[in-house]
């Protein structure tokens, strides 16, 4: 029997329980995997609240890393023994799991498990907000929201890696230091200051090319005003609440405004895509450009004060379960 952390019926941390199951064997392109580290996220919250409603019961978590256990008929590539590491696969709360191999991603020796579990679905999320969802280049300036957080940590260093400058916004006096210290070219602390116009003295009024906003309701609408013309806004997530535009004619006031609301599902389901973007990730941690900070790890019997710590914003960078 394996453990697992189910839900079934939507709610706050306390839905979250543990119960024995039995995995099985894998089928025809599944392996089994024993996980060694599994990843935290907002995403994990959303699924657990109803914000993103669920098919009950489910078994939460999206990022984990492990050692494959068995393979079923068809897998190549893969073999017993094998370190790996995957993302964007709801079912990561569990001690062993049943996974389509083409999401298994294999692990450098370079790159340990529990960093692997903290980067993979922010990571490979950081990467294609930079590469695909707006093309960043080295002439861009860039506001990052939650800039100390999860993916706003990678995407802040990646951004300079690329070459461009990078305005970052934080909750807290150590949030903004931390900020500043991943090379944020400019720090705001969104809690004392209006962004808004911290923004504008920054660009001497011109605004920056793209907004990368996780936080949502609380920031989404004035983060419009920070665009130039014909910049893009890009709401990927919702730590304060869900977003809404009530009238689209407010994009047209503010300068011919985009925006898009990207998702993993969607860009990553390729799994050539998915490979394409671990490859880069890879090579950004291991070459040094982006470090990985984990900020806590707590036992997977935890999980439940996890998801409050991760929810009242008590946390920077990644957190790590362990099984």
């Amino acid at each position: 029997m394996s453990r697992a952390v189910l839900v079934s019926a939507h709610g706050g941390p306390e839905v979250l329980q543990f119960a024995d199951r039995e995995v099985g064997e894998p089928g025809a392109g599944e392996i089994k995997v024993r996980h060694t580290a599994i990843g935290l996220n907002f995403i994990d919250t959303y699924q657990r609240s109803g914000l993103y409603p669920q098919q009950m019961p489910f078994v939460p978590g999206n990022e984990a890393s492990g050692v494959v256990l068995a393979v079923g008929e068809g897998v190549t590539g893969l073999e017993p023994g094998d370190r790996v590491t995957y993302s964007s696969t709801v079912g990561a709360y569990a001690d062993e799991r049943l996974l389509k191999a083409d999401r298994a991603i294999p692990l450098p020796d370079y790159i340990d498990d529990q960093t692997a579990a903290a980067m993979m679905l922010k990571g490979t999320t950081a990467y294609y907000l930079l590469h695909r969802t707006f093309k960043l280049e080295a002439q861009h300036t860039i506001l990052v929201h939650a800039a100390a957080g999860g993916v706003g940590q990678i995407a802040t260093q990646w951004a300079k890696a690329i070459g461009a400058r990078v305005i970052g916004t934080a909750g807290s006096e150590e949030k903004t230091q931390l900020a500043k210290s991943l090379g944020c070219d400019e720090v705001i602390n969104y809690v004392t200051e209006d962004f808004v116009a911290r923004v504008a003295e920054f660009t001497a009024g011109k605004g920056v090319d793209v907004v990368y906003d996780g936080v949502g309701k609380a920031t989404f609408e004035r983060s419009l005003d920070c665009l130039k013309p014909l910049g893009l806004m890009v709401s990927f997530g919702n730590a304060s609440g869900p977003v809404s535009i009530p009238n689209l004619g407010i994009l047209a006031t503010k300068g011919s405004l985009f925006v898009t609301r990207p998702t993993t599902a969607t860009y990553l389901a390729d799994p050539a895509e998915l490979r394409k973007a671990c490859d880069a990730l890879f090579g950004v941690v291991g070459n040094g450009q982006v470090k990985i900070e984990i900020n806590r790890t707590y036992p997977l019997a935890e999980v439940a004060n996890a998801h409050r710590a991760l929810e009242s914003r008590q946390t920077t960078g990644s957190v790590v379960l362990i099984p």
